[in-house]
């Protein structure tokens, strides 16, 4: 297994390193010992798998208010898909920037999204599976996100063609103003 850091702190591209022989293969996709010498969170407490039927559909941009620390180990079990990562950390030197991976069934990779990064991928094959690992409980009442296509952030989907939810459609404008006052009274009321 190989973890290479990605562009925005704390995020990393997951690689599997396969041993071969007349079989297949055999790979490790996580390791305790590998995460935490690479300063990624070592455990998981949930998981979830996200089936998407159609070619083209978005799902995100989402994130967790504080006091949740959800991070995600994020791989594509059959299709592929084009996932994007949105710092929203104020104190981030790459706040407001995205990064994108392309994950799918053939490279086997995963990509691991600290907390306080919204995410959201677009399939690119119809039957495209997703399994997340998550560091932290889902917690509805601290589910937010940002609209997909908000041109605050410009993300650049590859497909004109868009299968996507009412909600993660109608998202408002990014604020910033009204995103950070939110987040820092979220914060210093989770703060003990």
């Amino acid at each position: 297994m190989r973890i290479e850091p990605l562009v925005i702190d704390g995020a990393a591209l997951v690689r599997i390193d396969p041993h071969r022989d007349a079989r297949g293969f055999f790979a490790r996709s996580f390791c305790i010992e590998e995460f935490a010498a690479a300063g990624l969170p070592s455990q998981a407490v949930q998981a979830s798998v996200s089936y998407n039927e159609r070619f083209g559909t978005i799902r995100g941009m989402h994130f967790q208010w504080p006091p949740s620390s959800e991070g995600k180990l994020v791989r594509c079990t059959r299709g592929r898909l084009y996932d994007v990562l949105l710092d929203l950390r104020p104190r981030s030197a790459t706040y407001l920037r995205h990064v994108s991976v392309t994950l799918d069934e053939d490279n086997r990779d995963a990509v691991f999204i600290p907390a306080g990064i919204a995410h959201g991928f677009q399939t690119l094959r119809a039957g495209t599976e997703v399994l997340y690992q998550m560091t932290d409980s889902y917690a509805p009442a601290l589910a937010a996100g940002v609209r997909w296509n908000d041109p605050a952030f410009a993300i650049n989907w590859p497909s004109p063609e868009i299968v996507i939810s009412e909600r993660d459609a109608n998202y408002p404008d990014f604020d910033r103003a009204d995103f950070e006052r939110e987040l820092e009274q979220r914060t210093a009321a989770s703060t003990p």
